[in-house]
């Protein structure tokens, strides 16, 4: 994972940010990746993922962008020169120009690729305040987070066990789930499969954890061996990934599948069989009570929420213009019922750019010194992100109908002389040249019905855990922080107000 050297400085401080080529060079590491029942012997030139590497790659060349490296780059307090959100924040206007960073980033994507190096910033960030929080592994966590903030790591997360024996206690499926084996003085060893490891075929590294559900349910005396946080680096000997089918691969040209054709992230089982994992990898190691509490000590749910709602609030921009430049193509835009579903549309991006400032303006503090967005705010936006995706859908299938579908079979049938004239009459659009519209609704129908926008609504869905458990989390929040009992109080004061004599407060008795 050797780094190339930037030219970029701020002041005496030594830019080790990768580069784009650096990124790319450092994942060429011999990881155990399948694909089509082969193993893949070079991640960043298989057909099945080379285009989307270089979608990551472009990110960390914005990091040396004069352009871009002011609004992208900070000094921490260790005197690392790193991204904005790979590091603490310490008031609500440090927290606003991460947001900003994260939007920069996202709009390089369209808003199309959700575990972007920044998105483990989320967790990783807040251990160079809390460490102290993994002792006896404090030091690890403090070693991860320079190491990581100084070169821009790429790391995704597994936290969901596979969907098999749910119904069964953890400690009654050793066979399935993961857990140590042994240890000894270099470290410990694991086995067992976590999902879904996205992106994780183009990372540094993946952190492992249970999820908040999982660790719930957790029994101390029972479930030790369970009760694990640690980092896996992706060369790691016993570690294997298999990758759904690539979308990537299935694109003929960026023609016909725009956006599949470059940011599909794969997403992966991640098999561990008995892979070795060395002790300064490990935060927690065999403690139920640690691996439940790590998620609300680490500010993790708060930081996270603020990196996945401005990168919806980018791909809800991206969707507005796309149904607006649809609907204009289809010479509907001035229809009074099409410019209401514009502008519902349209608020709903503005509601989660709100959504983001509010989590950076108005802040809670974090672990140490730190502030992070307010708990309530991040729960009011994982439930409303999950359900916004499938409006979106709902909204482009009533307005556009059948317009996606009134297209040519491929990019061939453009380049047949014969076949110009029926093209350019029959499949223009209102003011816009057949071509012109045939690419426009190739793109619509790569974002929103296509197999790679399947997997989007069901990533957009499932995105921040199962809906229960985004519910159930912002009641049981509601209540530990007093607002439950706040919100009856209120109906109890109105309900003083009066009874079955009539009013009992003065101002109304009068």
């Amino acid at each position: 994972m050797a780094a190339k050297e930037s030219t970029v400085q701020d002041g005496n401080v030594k830019n080790d940010l990768l580069t784009g080529q650096a990124f790319l060079d450092s994942i060429r590491d011999g990881r155990e990746i399948w694909y089509d029942g082969q193993r893949v012997k070079d991640v960043t030139t298989h057909p099945a993922f080379r285009v989307s590497a270089r979608s990551i790659a472009r990110l960390y060349d914005s990091l040396h962008d004069p352009a871009c490296h002011g609004q992208l780059t900070k000094i921490d307090k260790h005197g690392i020169l790193t991204h904005k959100f790979f590091a603490p924040s310490y008031s609500a206007q440090e927290l606003l120009e991460a947001r900003d960073a994260i939007a920069l980033w996202q709009r390089l994507t369209y808003g199309w690729m959700g575990r972007t190096p920044d998105y483990k910033a989320a967790f990783m960030a807040q251990l160079a305040e809390g460490f102290s929080f993994y002792e006896p592994f404090g030091e690890n966590a403090l070693n991860w987070y320079q190491k990581y903030a100084s070169r821009g790591l790429f790391l995704n997360h597994v936290l969901v066990d596979p969907p098999v024996d749910r119904n069964r206690p953890h400690h009654e499926v050793t066979d399935v789930f993961v857990n140590v084996t042994r240890d000894d003085d270099r470290g410990i060893y694991v086995s067992g499969a976590k999902m879904v490891a996205t992106g994780s075929v183009l990372t540094h590294a993946t952190f492992v954890a249970p999820n908040s559900g999982t660790a719930a349910r957790m029994q101390a005396g029972k479930d030790e061996a369970f009760a694990l946080v640690f980092i896996v680096d992706m060369e790691t000997p016993g570690l294997k990934l298999v990758g759904r089918p690539s979308y990537e691969i299935k694109a003929d040209c960026p023609f016909e599948a725009p956006l599949a054709s470059r940011f599909d992230e794969n997403d992966s089982v991640l098999v561990f069989d008995n892979a070795f994992i060395p002790w300064e990898n490990v935060l927690v190691y065999r403690d139920v009570e640690k691996a439940k509490g790590f998620y609300a000590s680490s500010g993790f749910f708060n930081r996270f929420n603020l990196q996945s709602s401005t990168r919806l609030a980018v791909k809800l921009e991206f969707a507005c213009g796309l149904l607006l430049k649809g609907a204009q193509a289809s010479g509907t835009n001035t229809f009074r019922g099409v410019q209401t579903e514009l502008g519902e549309l349209i608020a709903m991006a503005n509601l989660v750019w709100a959504l983001t400032t509010a989590m950076a303006m108005d802040p809670e503090p974090g672990v140490g010194r730190s502030v992070v967005p307010k708990l309530q705010t991040a729960a009011a936006a994982r439930v409303y992100m999950t359900s916004t995706w499938q409006r979106v859908r709902e909204i482009f299938e009533k307005v556009l109908a059948g317009g996606p579908i009134v297209t040519v079979s491929s990019v061939q049938d453009l380049k047949q002389p014969e076949l110009d004239p029926i093209i350019e009459r029959y499949f223009r659009g209102t003011g816009l040249g057949a071509i012109d519209r045939i690419k426009l609704f190739k793109l619509i129908w790569d974002a929103l019905y296509s197999e790679f926008a399947g997997r989007h609504a069901l990533y957009e869905r499932n995105y921040a855990g199962n809906h229960e458990q985004q519910r159930l989390d912002a009641l049981s929040w509601s209540d530990s922080r007093g607002d439950s009992e706040r919100y009856e109080q209120m109906v109890d004061a109105c309900l003083s107000d009066y009874d079955e004599d009539g009013w009992l407060v003065e101002h109304l008795r009068k």
